[in-house]
């Protein structure tokens, strides 16, 4: 089956055409320089760029691939969770390229869209298996019972670990997109130095809580400014990053251990983070457990990703009609 896939959830306009799980082509438009300037993606402006590059960015995607709209089975879009007006917009062009060639519309999840991305990557990859998929907007521990089966086991209470990485990153002054600046200039941990909390969710044994230990880069910093003092930008970013990790992995092996995995998926952006994966492919390889995550560039945003899990949606009959709209949230195991 030959689907056109659309994202367009944040900040990349992006299309790809893909064959269960083979990619034809993958197409991104991302505005990052933009947004550099303002330390952070603008939704407005992410809209608008969504609005000018889409239709040119599909018809990319089709040379690239050597097909024409005609060729096509199915459109997918990702319609939910994400910014609105920029989901919008890929949802509105999606709706109006199914009706007008006649063929199936497949609305995709964001962060089923993510998982799947393991699909592209491993192709021998079948649920059952426990998922932990972060990124700037989700942190959540999921069991993936089948392709279009979702339960959530964990997930954050307030900030998303990719906001966590971002926002002190922000504050230490380091560049756009800033969790990505932030693994870059990371060098080593120092725990007496930065003594960093690590703060639980009383009762949800894998849920995750990240705002407290940004609130506490943030002051660290503050503070140091107060009194004059300068800071190991380098090292505090390498604690940071080895906190949060922690935290991840953590909670993560005792769902899978209390819940019977022995196969864990990494998923999201944040899935590129080096210390992140560093740290649970050790602690997999000391359980015994098999560990998969995505290539590099498949841990962004991306429209192949939305065509390997559209895939499984329509094989399980979940197809939309010209009512479909965009939702901002909206939980992983909505059906």
């Amino acid at each position: 089956m030959l689907i056109l896939s659309i994202e367009s959830s944040c900040d990349e306009t992006a299309v790809a055409v893909t064959e269960e799980r083979n990619v034809l082509s993958s197409v991104i438009n991302t505005q990052i320089e933009e947004h550099k300037i303002y330390g952070g993606v603008v939704p407005e402006i992410a809209s608008r760029r969504h609005c000018e590059n889409i239709s040119l960015v599909c018809e990319e995607a089709l040379k690239k691939a050597n097909k024409t709209y005609k060729d096509l089975d199915a459109i997918a879009v990702t319609f939910a969770p994400g910014l609105i007006g920029a989901l919008l917009v890929g949802v509105n062009f999606a709706k109006g390229l199914a009706m007008s060639l006649d063929i199936p519309l497949i609305p995709v999840h964001h962060l089923r869209s993510h998982i799947a991305a393991n699909y592209l990557t491993h192709k021998e990859l079948e649920p059952p298996f426990l998922c932990l998929t972060v990124s700037g907007g989700n942190s959540i521990i999921t069991e993936v019972k089948d392709y279009t089966t979702f339960k959530i086991v964990g997930a954050t209470r307030d900030d998303a670990a990719g906001e966590c990485f971002d926002k002190s990153a922000r504050a230490m002054g380091l560049a756009y997109p800033g969790g990505v600046t932030l693994d870059r200039i990371a060098t080593t941990p120092d725990f007496k130095k930065y003594p960093l909390p690590t703060p639980k969710v009383e009762g949800s044994e894998y849920d995750f809580s990240f705002s407290g230990l940004k609130t506490a880069v943030i002051n660290l910093i503050h503070n140091a400014s107060q009194k004059g003092e300068e800071v190991d930008v380098p090292v505090l970013a390498a604690t940071l990053r080895a906190k949060v990790s922690d935290m991840l992995v953590q909670n993560t092996m005792k769902a899978a251990e209390n819940l019977g995995y022995n196969k864990i998926v990494l998923a999201g952006g944040v899935s590129a983070n080096s210390e992140l994966r560093r740290k649970m492919d050790e602690e997999c390889k000391n359980r015994g457990f098999s560990l998969y995550y995505p290539e590099i560039c498949y841990c962004g945003d991306n429209a192949a990703m939305v065509g390997a899990q559209a895939y499984f949606e329509i094989k399980a009959g979940h197809t939309a009609d010209e009512s479909l709209n965009a939702f901002a949230t909206m939980p992983i195991d909505y059906i």
